[in-house]
């Protein structure tokens, strides 16, 4: 069940919704006190403030979101709190839920409400007094009453408040009474004002009743002199009348027993909706901007959300006003979405924003306005200028300032067409003026203007154009130009003077011209008092447009006639360089290529030309081919000759240069049949040479072919040996003792002549030729067979072969000499390469050696592993296994020949052990310190295992020194001194070295001493820092293991010793010391303690003590001795801890007495000069005058013995 507070005619701020569960009781239980105790849960909803007041008068706030348990020690309400002029009453509807109604005071009450439900009937006493209300919204504020006034029982018949027209949830937030009098913010109550005016619109009340006849009048004693003071209320919600006549406007309500749940629910889910935060705005421009809002709370936050476990639709509203965030707003966005772009802003302006939400049919009150202001932009389009005043020859136009749009608009930008009425504007003022004449015109001609503003975001937009006229008469038109010559880029123009002229005056006339290829527009080539012009730099073959006006002092006349004429076209460029192809003894063909620049003129006529000879014996140049085409065959030429032709074109521009003479020379015929060759030395045994006369005299273009037919050939078989220029060729390559037939023809370009008769020769007997490649059978890794065939093409019989064997062909040597065709090879070595070569013998000489055959022999076991050796340290120290000489040995040997398979693993022998290992180094661990071991190594590949080489005989070292225990022995601030001892684990010999690391910033140890000194002292160190160190120990037996790491921290240092202050005497008997600054050291601040020693004061007093570097002494006595000195103390933030250095030297001052402070100042500081001795020096006077006493007593004694 819950327990609803619930107010008529009025809504507060909705900071506390109150849900309290209770157990349906009698009243009798809850009268006498004899109920149980019950749990009220007091639900606070975010952004909220729930205060409590405890036993002992003291008050407590919770923040929300929070439920707050609160305990009934009886079973009842607990007390709630009531402003003036207001009761509470518990109904109990249908349901069983207790409801808690705050009605004003009035004997006037609804039709739905029974007698019997009468504030003053069924209320228990405790309910009928009630502690002070503190309202936090201003339309629920009310004047305080004094406690000596009025009884806390007779606090519901003060003085009414306005009764609004319809009945809300009452949310409240328990204050004490200490706040009562404090008014409400100010932002607080715009935001109270808003939320009520919406609320009295979109809240549905729950029932409607009519006021009776008793109620029309002026109940609760309000007349019409409280009407005004009504109307004027911060929270009001009426506009005027007194409250009996909004009572005569309500409607009908219905009894709190008959309130539906639907209703509660409403109010719950209004309320939740009044939570939703102010949107955001980003991207603001100068006429848009995006706004944002977040959801809207879920009504299931309050514990009750809807039946069917749906989630609640929502939809939002969002306000837009820009006359303040009291102006009237207006909504220009519906739905869904949680953003929305507002377009169609001011720039420049202030805007305000809220939303609402509305969620199953409920509408939340409007969130607060969020404020923003749009970004300034170019003026707005002015208003076209307007003329103020006209003359023949001057316009004189205004023109008005447009919208700035929040930039101040710096000039203004005045443009005009000259009168020419092409569309063409040029600027013609530029200022921040809003007026200006525009001189120098022509009578009775129009001129087209506009404006446009600027400003420091950017120009305007043109305004509409405007045209203004001069006054005067228009004079007569100019006559059209007429054409007198034309060229290729110039025309020359003349025209006549207008009639109209006086004989006196001298119009200037303006020839204007328009070119298509730029524009429409015309535009002037010529302005003087000539009646021709010449116009240049044109483009050839291209049409233009001219006209004419004539203007004077007084007039100008309207543009003539147009007048069109064309530019003559050039002379054309050379074509492009012929080209020569189809060439036969009698003809050829000749092409080209139009040329680039055709001069303007199209189509061209092409004249070819030719001559014979090379350019440099050109006689006489003949023309071959005139007309249109591009290509041409020049026939009835003669064979094997040079000819030279030319092109070139010719337009109506004229004719074009020559092209560069190309050079074509026609075929040769086909040479005549030649002589067979002949044989002027004998032929040898391999080699023949054949020689022939030459075909057509001494012709050096001939080419000549000999072809060869062999002894085993057929008839239509031949193959050229020869094809070149000469008349002799050798051939070579032959058989011994074989017989072949050579003929030969000529060629030229024209092509092959017949070939000769064949000539018949037989080769000369000779030595053999080159063996076939003998063949290698491998018997063993040790041995080979070598065989090979005999070779009987060499025309004679075959006396020997010689066998040649090496490992590669530069060391190959005679192996076998004799006439058998096989050799066994034998004393080889394993997995090698060889290499052998055949050569055959007969009585005319050695053939070539054969083609080198290749052998390997197979792999074999690999050879005895030498140089076993033992090394001082590991080949590659691994950390994770530290290397040590008292346990292991780290063994190294020379790789063996591996016989032709790599070598797998060695196998180690230490004694009876064996250890296997891939490489040629080996670390042995777990060995016994100091003792001798047997050690021998073998290979092993896939062949088989090697023998074992030579055994070595090594011994381990004695265990190294173990790391002593480091100590810090002294602390300073920028020094360590360390020290270490013997360890307990065994004695440590005088030949220890010892290594001290210390541990840098990058965590690395690196080493700051070395030697055999057990202490060392550690410089250069950080004040109140920490360092890490470690110790190692080094002997004969090698280097020990590093201790453990130990850390040390420096201290702060002390302020430094100042030097002795400084006295200067003021007026009076005043004094003045100063002493140097000392900064402050790694952020710890410097303080200073000043002590004085004077008159018989037997120890130094303090004075002062702070961060100032001067201080004043007064009261002193004149004509006293003074001792001052000055120590700095060192304040640690860390540690609270103060470090103190040492005092100063002490300065010594006495004050005198002077007739002025000048002379006073001089005194005292000729006495501090004088007679300021420091401690020191008072010290040295006091030993040197000892000594001199000393050394005189000693003189006196001296004398007397």
């Amino acid at each position: 069940m819950y327990v609803t507070m619930m107010m008529t005619d009025h809504m507060l701020e909705p900071l506390l919704q109150l849900n309290v569960e209770v157990p349906m009781m009698h009243h009798a239980p809850m009268m006498n006190g004899d109920a149980t105790q019950q749990v009220i849960l007091v639900q606070v909803n975010p952004g909220e403030t729930f205060t409590i007041r405890r036993e002992d008068g003291t008050l407590q706030c919770i923040q929300g979101p929070a439920e707050v348990p609160m305990m009934s020690p009886n079973g009842s309400i607990p007390p709630i709190h009531v402003p003036p002029g207001y009761i509470s009453q518990v109904l109990e509807d249908n349901t069983g839920v207790w409801r808690v109604v705050v009605t004003p005071h009035s004997e006037c009450y609804p039709p739905s409400y029974s007698p019997a439900l009468s504030p003053t009937h069924h209320l228990p006493p405790p309910y009928m007094t009630h502690p002070h209300f503190i309202p936090t919204s201003p339309a629920a504020y009310y004047p305080p009453a004094s406690h000596g006034d009025v009884g806390p029982h007779q606090y519901y018949q003060h003085r009414l408040a306005p009764i609004y027209p319809e009945e809300i949830l009452y949310n409240m937030t328990f204050l004490g009474r200490e706040e009562h009098c404090k008014p409400p913010p100010k932002k607080l109550k715009e935001r109270i004002g808003e939320r009520q005016g919406l609320s009295r619109v979109t809240t549905p009340p729950s029932s409607t009743y009519k006021s009776g006849p008793q109620c029309s009048a002026t109940p609760n004693g309000y007349g019409k002199g409280h009407a005004s003071a009504v109307a004027t209320s911060p929270g009001g919600g009426a506009s005027g009348g007194s409250p009996g006549t909004k009572r005569a406007e309500r409607k009908a309500r219905g009894s709190p027993k008959h309130t539906d749940e639907s209703d509660l629910d409403s109010r719950r889910e209004q309320d939740v909706l009044s939570g939703i935060d102010k949107p955001q705005v980003s991207k603001i421009q100068a006429r848009s901007a995006l706004v944002s809002w977040a959801r809207a709370p879920r009504a299931g936050a309050s514990g009750r959300g809807q039946a069917d476990g749906a989630p609640p639709t929502c939809s939002y509203e969002l306000l837009l006003a820009d006359k303040g965030s009291d102006g009237k707003y207006r909504v220009v966005y519906s739905g869904e979405e949680l953003q929305y772009t507002l377009t169609d802003l001011r720039p420049a302006t202030d805007y305000h924003v809220r939303v609402s939400a509305a969620c199953n049919s409920v509408k939340g009150p409007d969130s607060e306005a969020r404020t923003f202001t749009t970004h300034s932009a170019p003026p707005d389009i002015p208003l076209p200028p307007r003329l103020s005043h006209r003359t023949k020859s001057s316009l004189t136009l205004q023109w008005k300032p447009p919208v700035d749009n929040g930039s101040k608009i710096t000039s203004y930008i005045l443009e005009w067409d000259e009168g020419k009425k092409n569309g063409v504007f040029r600027e013609c003022y530029f200022g921040h003026q809003r007026h200006f004449k525009v001189m120098r015109l022509c009578p009775a001609v129009g001129y087209t203007f506009r404006v446009a503003a600027l400003n420091d975001i950017g120009p305007s937009r043109f305004s509409t154009e405007m045209v203004f006229h001069t006054t005067g008469s228009l004079p007569q038109m100019s006559v059209a130009p007429r054409l007198l010559r034309a060229g290729p880029s110039w025309l020359v123009l003349e025209w006549t003077r207008p009639s109209s002229c006086s004989p006196e005056e001298e119009p200037v006339y303006m020839l204007e011209m328009q070119d298509e290829s730029k524009g429409a527009e015309f535009h002037t080539v010529y302005s003087g008092t000539e009646l021709s012009s010449k116009v240049e730099d044109l483009s050839r073959s291209t049409q233009y447009k001219f006209r004419l006006s004539a203007c004077s002092a007084g007039w100008r006349s309207a543009p003539s006639s147009v007048l069109v004429c064309r530019t003559g076209a050039d002379r054309p460029g050379p074509p492009t360089a012929p080209a020569i192809s189809d060439v036969t003894p009698h003809s050829f063909r000749v092409t080209w290529d139009p040329p680039q620049d055709d001069g303007g003129c199209g189509d061209s006529t092409y004249l070819l030309e030719k001559s014979e000879g090379t350019s440099e014996a050109i006689g006489q140049w003949e023309v071959a081919y005139r007309g249109p085409l591009r290509e041409h065959v020049c026939d009835g030429l003669r064979a094997a000759t040079l000819y030279s032709v030319r092109v070139s074109a010719i337009g109506t521009g004229g004719h074009s240069q020559s092209t560069e003479s190309v050079l074509a020379c026609t075929l040769s015929l086909p040479p005549g049949p030649c002589h067979p060759p002949t044989i002027q030395v004998p032929a040898k045994h391999r080699e023949v040479n054949l020689q022939w006369e030459a075909c057509d005299g001494e012709n050096e273009s001939l080419l000549y072919s000999v072809e060869m037919r062999g002894p085993e050939q057929e008839e239509d078989d031949v193959t050229q040996v020869y094809h070149g220029t000469q008349t002799e060729c050798t051939v070579a390559s032959l058989l011994p003792g074989a017989t072949y037939r050579f003929r030969v023809c000529a060629a030229n370009d024209a092509g092959n002549g017949p070939y000769s008769d064949f000539l018949e020769v037989t080769t000369a007997a000779g030595p053999p030729g080159q063996c076939a490649a003998p063949v290698v059978s491998l018997t063993s890794h040790t041995c080979a067979v070598v065989s090979w065939e005999a070779d009987r093409s060499s025309g004679a019989d075959i006396s020997g072969y010689r066998l040649s064997w090496g490992q590669d062909q530069d060391s190959l040597e005679l192996v076998y000499s004799g006439t058998d065709t096989s050799y066994e090879v034998s004393d080889l070595e394993a997995a090698v390469s060889f290499c052998c070569r055949l050569q055959a013998v007969n009585q005319v000489g050695a053939s070539p050696y054969s083609e080198p055959v290749w052998c390997r022999t197979p792999a074999a076991p690999p050879d005895a592993v030498a140089g076993l050796r033992v090394r001082e340290a590991a080949p590659s120290p691994d950390r994770s296994e530290p290397f040590s000489p008292s346990t292991c040995l780290a063994l190294a040997w020379d790789e063996p020949r591996c016989n032709g398979q790599e070598i797998s693993h060695y196998t180690i022998a230490v004694g009876d052990d064996h250890v296997a290992s891939s490489t040629t180094c080996h670390v042995i661990r777990e060995l016994q310190p100091d003792t001798e071991y047997s050690v021998q190594v073998r290979a092993e590949n896939a062949a088989g295992a090697g023998p074992f080489g030579p055994c070595l005989r090594v011994r381990t070292r004695p265990l190294p020194p173990p790391a002593p225990r480091l100590e810090c022995a002294a602390v300073g601030p920028q020094s360590l001194r360390l020290r270490w001892g013997e360890s307990g684990k065994g004695p440590l010999t005088n030949q220890v070295t010892y290594i001290l690391q210390m541990e840098d910033r990058n965590q690395r140890f690196v080493p700051i001493y070395r030697g055999p000194s057990r202490t060392y002292r550690v410089q250069r160190l950080s004040e109140s820092s920490r360092y890490t160190f470690r110790i190692q120990a080094v002997s004969e037996a090698g280097e020990g293991l590093f201790s453990e790491t130990c850390s040390f921290s420096t201290t702060k240092s002390v302020p430094p010793t100042l030097k002795a202050p400084r006295v200067a005497q003021l007026e009076g008997n005043t004094c003045e010391v100063t002493w140097e600054n000392v900064p402050p050291m790694r952020g710890d601040r410097i303080s200073y303690v000043l002590q004085v020693l004077g008159g018989r004061e037997s120890e130094y007093r303090q004075v002062y003590k702070g961060e100032d570097t001067t201080f004043q002494l007064s009261g002193l006595q004149w004509n006293s001795d003074y001792r001052i000195r000055v120590l700095a103390c060192r304040r640690c933030l860390d540690t609270s801890q103060e470090l103190c250095g040492s005092f100063s030297p002490s300065t010594y001052f006495s004050p005198r007495r002077s007739p002025s402070a000048s002379a006073g100042g001089a005194a005292v500081a000729g006495a501090a000069s004088t007679r300021g001795l420091t401690d020191e020096q008072f010290a040295s006077l006091i030993v040197l005058g000892v000594a001199s006493f000393s050394i005189f007593i000693a003189y006196l004694l001296q004398l007397l013995i």
